[in-house]
């Protein structure tokens, strides 16, 4: 599966985006898909997490703030961003798994979209 990842850009603090990965293939559905971030210097860290099923996963950093969803019927994962700080500022990446594993850690994801530019302005 291919993913492509749009949506981000410069937003000041306590503002709002949402991100969005389109997949290619038919099988979508059967996808687990997740947001990951790396901040300049830092690594890559979880932001949520949506199994096949629609079992929702955040890190606590994000919790309430942000949001996860998908609609399968476009092969497309999102992420409502809300509340945003300086310290969202990151790439955001989207990754896609059909295999069982730990929702937060990106070994259990096979496919990696490019990447996509959140800056927040204070």
């Amino acid at each position: 599966v291919q993913l492509q990842a749009s949506g981000g850009g410069l937003v000041q603090a306590g503002g709002s985006l949402r991100l969005s990965c389109a997949a290619s293939g038919r099988t979508f559905s059967r996808y687990n898909m997740a947001w990951f971030r790396q901040a300049p210097g830092k690594e890559r860290e979880f932001v949520a997490a949506i199994t096949s099923g629609g079992y929702t996963y955040y890190a606590e950093s994000v919790k309430g703030p942000f949001t996860i969803s998908r609609d399968n019927a476009k092969s497309t994962v999102y992420l409502q961003m809300n509340s945003l700080k300086p310290e969202d500022t990151a790439v955001y990446y989207c990754a896609a798994s059909q295999i069982y594993g730990a929702p937060s850690s990106p070994l259990t994801y096979t496919y990696w979209g490019q990447g996509t530019q959140v800056t927040v302005s204070s």
